[in-house]
């Protein structure tokens, strides 16, 4: 398999294993799109890390695969490439990137999908598209821009420069760097301490953030508004509230 999923403590590692550099090939999307559907099923599942191994998050498409498709082939490969990185940015759980090594192209691109990135100190991350006549697919001209600001985003994809872990540092495109042999364990440590807290409130969390970023702030008021009245139905919230009232707050137990 090209892409695994196995669950540890409520944290479900979604791992890219293409040697040498993880190319996302179409077999590859197709098999991300799959576990990240069943990680958004699984009742285990708690957290997510994305995770391409030790020395490589994804260095982007199969350029040859590509190269091979012609206009019409596609226009009709393009929403199902969407697609597959959509279910990943979809997950309505807590997702981190651990990023070594190269993460270029589509696999900057899935590093986006992510709530939150932690980079080794060796990592480098760019769109690199421009370079082959193309711009980002998966993603990357609207996730980009999102995170980091349209600015600094067109000077990435314009250029197709790749930037150091420290530059994406400060450019907001990574949120943490540690050394590289730190990545996972840290990444997965985040995961881990989400995954015991109250998953429907993060999960309102998650979707009234994303889902406000795409419309005008009114309508994103309103979407808060219906999760966080609808969270008083929801056990958690009476732990959460008993707890903090009989114990003091910050030591309610969600699981």
């Amino acid at each position: 398999m090209t892409v695994t999923l196995e669950v540890t403590s409520g944290v479900g590692t979604i791992r890219l294993d293409r040697p040498p550099m993880n190319a996302l090939d179409v077999a590859t999307q197709d098999r991300l799109r799959e576990l990240a559907d069943e990680a958004t099923r699984r009742e285990d599942v708690r957290a997510v890390v994305i995770h391409g191994g030790e020395k490589v998050f994804a260095a982007g498409a199969d350029i040859k695969e590509m190269q091979a498709m012609d206009h019409t082939a596609m226009v009709v490969r393009s929403r199902a490439l969407q697609e597959s990185f959509t279910a990943v940015a979809r997950i309505p759980k807590p997702v981190v990137a651990a990023v070594t090594g190269y993460a270029l192209g589509g696999g900057c691109e899935l590093a986006l999908c992510a709530d939150f990135r932690i980079a080794a100190d060796n990592a480098k991350l760019g769109q690199p598209e421009i370079l082959l006549g193309l711009i980002p697919g998966a993603g990357g001209t609207q996730r980009l821009s999102r995170l980091v600001g349209p600015s600094k985003a067109k000077d990435l994809i314009f250029t197709g420069r790749m930037v150091k872990a420290d530059e994406a540092l400060s450019l907001g495109l990574v949120d943490r760097v540690v050394p590289a042999a730190e990545v996972y364990e840290q990444a997965h440590a985040w995961a881990a301490k989400l995954a015991q807290g109250p998953a429907l409130a993060l999960r309102a969390a998650k979707e009234s953030i994303d889902t406000g970023l795409e419309t005008d702030l009114e309508t994103g008021l309103a979407i808060e508004r219906t999760w966080f009245a609808g969270l008083f139905a929801t056990e958690d919230r009476e732990r959460g509230m008993r707890s903090f009232v009989e114990e003091g707050p910050g030591k309610a137990k969600f699981l």
